[in-house]
Protein backbone atom coordinates (compact mmCIF):
# COMPACT_ATOMS: atom_id res chain seq x y z
CA UNK A 1 0.00 0.00 0.00
CA UNK A 2 1.66 3.43 -1.09
CA UNK A 3 1.75 6.43 0.85
CA UNK A 4 -1.13 7.99 -0.44
CA UNK A 5 -3.46 5.67 -0.32
CA UNK A 6 -2.45 5.00 3.79
CA UNK A 7 -3.11 8.90 4.30
CA UNK A 8 -6.14 8.52 1.95
CA UNK A 9 -7.76 6.07 4.57
CA UNK A 10 -6.68 8.01 7.33
CA UNK A 11 -8.45 11.07 6.70
CA UNK A 12 -11.77 8.69 5.38
CA UNK A 13 -11.60 7.25 8.66
CA UNK A 14 -10.91 10.64 10.76
CA UNK A 15 -14.29 11.70 8.43
CA UNK A 16 -16.11 9.12 9.60
CA UNK A 17 -15.45 9.29 13.10
CA UNK A 18 -16.16 13.41 13.53
CA UNK A 19 -19.04 12.91 11.75
CA UNK A 20 -20.61 10.48 13.87
CA UNK A 21 -19.34 12.17 17.00
CA UNK A 22 -20.87 15.27 15.67
CA UNK A 23 -24.17 13.06 14.92
CA UNK A 24 -24.21 11.84 18.32
CA UNK A 25 -24.21 15.16 19.83
CA UNK A 26 -26.86 16.25 17.37
CA UNK A 27 -29.16 13.08 18.11
CA UNK A 28 -28.53 13.15 21.88
CA UNK A 29 -29.14 17.05 22.17
CA UNK A 30 -26.10 17.06 24.61
CA UNK A 31 -25.32 20.31 26.01
CA UNK A 32 -21.75 21.67 24.44
CA UNK A 33 -20.26 22.39 27.94
CA UNK A 34 -20.74 18.67 28.94
CA UNK A 35 -20.34 17.17 25.25
CA UNK A 36 -18.14 19.43 22.84
CA UNK A 37 -18.56 19.59 19.43
CA UNK A 38 -15.51 18.63 16.93
CA UNK A 39 -15.54 22.41 15.83
CA UNK A 40 -15.16 23.38 19.86
CA UNK A 41 -12.24 20.85 20.23
CA UNK A 42 -10.32 22.05 17.31
CA UNK A 43 -10.48 25.69 19.09
CA UNK A 44 -9.23 24.03 21.95
CA UNK A 45 -6.24 22.29 20.32
CA UNK A 46 -5.55 25.42 18.25
CA UNK A 47 -5.49 27.37 21.42
CA UNK A 48 -3.08 25.37 23.45
CA UNK A 49 -0.89 25.28 20.02
CA UNK A 50 -0.69 29.08 20.01
CA UNK A 51 -0.42 29.79 23.65
CA UNK A 52 2.49 27.11 23.76
CA UNK A 53 0.89 25.77 26.53
CA UNK A 54 0.63 22.11 24.64
CA UNK A 55 4.49 22.56 23.62
CA UNK A 56 5.56 23.24 27.39
CA UNK A 57 3.38 19.70 28.53
CA UNK A 58 4.46 17.81 26.32
CA UNK A 59 8.26 18.36 26.30
CA UNK A 60 8.27 17.38 30.24
CA UNK A 61 6.10 14.52 28.77
CA UNK A 62 8.04 12.98 26.56
CA UNK A 63 11.55 13.65 28.98
CA UNK A 64 9.39 11.34 31.68
CA UNK A 65 8.29 8.77 29.21
CA UNK A 66 11.86 8.37 27.60
CA UNK A 67 13.31 8.36 30.70
CA UNK A 68 10.97 5.90 32.35
CA UNK A 69 10.88 3.85 29.10
CA UNK A 70 14.43 3.03 28.07
CA UNK A 71 15.39 2.61 31.79
CA UNK A 72 13.24 -0.03 32.26
CA UNK A 73 13.95 -1.44 28.76
CA UNK A 74 18.15 -1.66 29.34
CA UNK A 75 17.24 -2.99 32.85
CA UNK A 76 15.01 -5.53 31.88
CA UNK A 77 16.77 -6.74 28.61
CA UNK A 78 20.18 -7.21 30.83
CA UNK A 79 18.09 -8.96 33.51
CA UNK A 80 15.87 -11.09 31.09
CA UNK A 81 19.27 -12.01 28.98
CA UNK A 82 20.83 -13.33 32.46
CA UNK A 83 17.84 -15.11 33.41
CA UNK A 84 17.00 -16.58 31.12
CA UNK A 85 20.36 -18.20 31.12
CA UNK A 86 19.98 -19.44 34.18
CA UNK A 87 17.01 -21.37 34.41
CA UNK A 88 16.90 -22.83 37.97
CA UNK A 89 17.23 -19.28 39.26
CA UNK A 90 14.25 -17.79 36.71
CA UNK A 91 12.13 -20.77 37.98
CA UNK A 92 12.61 -19.06 41.49
CA UNK A 93 11.76 -16.03 40.49
CA UNK A 94 9.18 -16.45 37.88
CA UNK A 95 6.67 -16.60 40.73
CA UNK A 96 7.37 -13.87 42.19
CA UNK A 97 7.08 -11.73 38.83
CA UNK A 98 3.69 -13.35 37.76
CA UNK A 99 2.28 -12.04 41.16
CA UNK A 100 3.65 -8.52 40.64
CA UNK A 101 3.23 -8.13 36.82
CA UNK A 102 -0.62 -7.94 37.08
CA UNK A 103 -0.71 -5.55 39.84
CA UNK A 104 -1.13 -2.27 38.39
CA UNK A 105 1.57 0.77 38.28
CA UNK A 106 -0.82 3.41 39.57
CA UNK A 107 -1.73 0.92 42.44
CA UNK A 108 1.96 1.94 43.43
CA UNK A 109 0.89 5.61 43.44
CA UNK A 110 0.29 6.19 47.20
CA UNK A 111 3.61 4.87 48.18
CA UNK A 112 5.53 6.71 45.13
CA UNK A 113 4.25 9.69 46.03
CA UNK A 114 4.94 9.21 49.83
CA UNK A 115 8.38 7.79 48.79
CA UNK A 116 9.44 10.59 45.95
CA UNK A 117 7.08 13.99 46.51
CA UNK A 118 5.32 15.52 43.87
CA UNK A 119 7.05 15.28 40.44
CA UNK A 120 8.63 14.14 37.70
CA UNK A 121 9.98 11.02 39.97
CA UNK A 122 6.47 9.48 40.49
CA UNK A 123 5.62 9.60 36.77
CA UNK A 124 8.59 8.25 35.61
CA UNK A 125 9.17 5.22 38.31
CA UNK A 126 5.21 4.52 37.20
CA UNK A 127 6.01 4.35 33.09
CA UNK A 128 9.28 2.25 34.64
CA UNK A 129 7.27 -0.19 36.29
CA UNK A 130 4.52 -0.53 33.22
CA UNK A 131 7.25 -1.34 30.73
CA UNK A 132 9.62 -3.35 32.95
CA UNK A 133 7.59 -6.97 33.09
CA UNK A 134 6.54 -7.06 29.20
CA UNK A 135 10.14 -6.22 28.12
CA UNK A 136 11.38 -8.76 30.76
CA UNK A 137 9.34 -11.67 30.04
CA UNK A 138 9.81 -11.11 26.45
CA UNK A 139 13.62 -11.26 26.98
CA UNK A 140 13.69 -14.19 28.95
CA UNK A 141 11.22 -15.94 26.85
CA UNK A 142 13.64 -15.41 23.62
CA UNK A 143 16.41 -16.41 25.01
CA UNK A 144 14.94 -19.69 26.06
CA UNK A 145 13.83 -19.93 21.74
CA UNK A 146 17.54 -19.18 20.97
CA UNK A 147 18.80 -22.18 18.66
CA UNK A 148 21.21 -24.34 21.07
CA UNK A 149 22.98 -24.81 17.65
CA UNK A 150 24.43 -21.73 17.71
CA UNK A 151 25.68 -22.24 21.58
CA UNK A 152 27.10 -25.47 20.43
CA UNK A 153 28.70 -23.41 17.85
CA UNK A 154 29.98 -20.97 20.26
CA UNK A 155 31.58 -23.74 22.12
CA UNK A 156 33.46 -25.27 19.72
CA UNK A 157 35.20 -22.18 19.12
CA UNK A 158 35.58 -21.93 22.53
CA UNK A 159 33.89 -18.61 22.78
CA UNK A 160 33.12 -17.02 26.54
CA UNK A 161 31.15 -14.68 28.12
CA UNK A 162 30.45 -11.89 27.81
CA UNK A 163 31.06 -12.19 24.02
CA UNK A 164 28.97 -15.14 23.84
CA UNK A 165 26.06 -13.39 24.85
CA UNK A 166 26.48 -10.33 22.84
CA UNK A 167 27.65 -11.72 19.69
CA UNK A 168 25.56 -14.88 19.69
CA UNK A 169 22.52 -14.84 22.64
CA UNK A 170 21.50 -11.07 22.14
CA UNK A 171 21.38 -10.57 18.45
CA UNK A 172 19.33 -13.71 17.94
CA UNK A 173 17.06 -13.15 20.94
CA UNK A 174 16.42 -9.74 19.78
CA UNK A 175 13.95 -10.47 16.77
CA UNK A 176 11.67 -11.44 19.51
CA UNK A 177 12.72 -9.08 22.13
CA UNK A 178 11.44 -5.88 20.11
CA UNK A 179 7.85 -7.57 20.18
CA UNK A 180 8.09 -6.97 24.02
CA UNK A 181 9.47 -3.35 23.43
CA UNK A 182 6.55 -3.00 21.17
CA UNK A 183 3.94 -4.00 23.89
CA UNK A 184 5.96 -2.02 26.69
CA UNK A 185 5.76 1.21 24.75
CA UNK A 186 1.78 0.99 24.20
CA UNK A 187 1.47 0.43 27.91
CA UNK A 188 4.51 2.69 28.98
CA UNK A 189 2.37 5.52 27.10
CA UNK A 190 -0.90 4.46 28.84
CA UNK A 191 0.27 4.95 32.44
CA UNK A 192 2.15 8.09 31.58
CA UNK A 193 -1.21 10.14 31.50
CA UNK A 194 -2.54 8.40 34.72
CA UNK A 195 0.69 8.90 36.38
CA UNK A 196 0.98 12.88 35.64
CA UNK A 197 -2.36 12.66 36.93
CA UNK A 198 -1.66 11.45 40.12
CA UNK A 199 1.86 13.00 40.96
CA UNK A 200 3.04 15.44 38.95
CA UNK A 201 2.17 19.58 38.08
CA UNK A 202 2.89 19.30 34.71
CA UNK A 203 2.51 17.33 31.65
CA UNK A 204 -0.02 15.75 29.39
CA UNK A 205 -2.11 14.50 32.05
CA UNK A 206 -1.75 17.22 34.56
CA UNK A 207 -3.06 19.27 31.31
CA UNK A 208 -6.36 17.24 31.70
CA UNK A 209 -6.76 17.15 34.85
CA UNK A 210 -6.16 21.00 35.42
CA UNK A 211 -8.68 21.43 32.12
CA UNK A 212 -11.19 19.33 34.46
CA UNK A 213 -10.94 21.29 37.40
CA UNK A 214 -11.80 24.55 35.42
CA UNK A 215 -14.33 22.84 33.74
CA UNK A 216 -12.82 23.39 30.17
CA UNK A 217 -14.04 20.11 28.96
CA UNK A 218 -12.95 21.04 25.43
CA UNK A 219 -9.44 21.39 26.47
CA UNK A 220 -9.83 17.80 28.14
CA UNK A 221 -11.00 16.21 25.06
CA UNK A 222 -8.60 18.34 23.05
CA UNK A 223 -5.92 16.42 25.26
CA UNK A 224 -7.15 13.19 24.91
CA UNK A 225 -7.09 13.18 21.24
CA UNK A 226 -3.66 14.59 21.46
CA UNK A 227 -1.94 12.21 24.07
CA UNK A 228 -4.35 9.36 21.04
CA UNK A 229 -2.21 10.86 18.01
CA UNK A 230 0.91 10.66 20.09
CA UNK A 231 0.67 7.43 20.99
CA UNK A 232 -0.46 6.10 17.39
CA UNK A 233 2.98 8.33 15.92
CA UNK A 234 5.24 6.07 18.59
CA UNK A 235 3.82 3.11 17.52
CA UNK A 236 4.63 3.84 14.10
CA UNK A 237 7.88 4.68 15.46
CA UNK A 238 8.21 1.51 17.30
CA UNK A 239 7.20 -0.37 14.24
CA UNK A 240 9.59 1.01 12.01
CA UNK A 241 12.49 -0.42 14.45
CA UNK A 242 10.86 -3.90 13.98
CA UNK A 243 10.84 -3.63 10.63
CA UNK A 244 14.93 -2.55 10.66
CA UNK A 245 15.43 -5.41 13.17
CA UNK A 246 13.84 -8.09 11.22
CA UNK A 247 15.97 -6.87 7.79
CA UNK A 248 19.42 -7.37 10.00
CA UNK A 249 18.87 -9.42 12.25
CA UNK A 250 15.72 -11.63 11.48
CA UNK A 251 17.88 -13.79 9.46
CA UNK A 252 20.29 -15.26 12.87
CA UNK A 253 16.50 -17.05 14.01
CA UNK A 254 15.82 -18.91 10.93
Amino acid sequence: MNIAKKISNIIIGFTILIALWQTIIWVGNYDEALFPPPLKVCKGIWTLITTGTLFVHLKVSLIRFFIGYLSAVVSAVILGLILGNLEKLWNIIDPIVQVLRPISPIAWSPFIVLWFGIGNIPAIMIIFIAAFFPVLLSTVSAVKKVDRTYLKVAENFEIKQPYLMAKIIFPAAFPFIANGLHLALGTAWIFLVAGEMVGAQSGLGYLIVDARNSLSLELVLAGIILIGILGLILDKAIRLLEKWVEKHWGNVVK
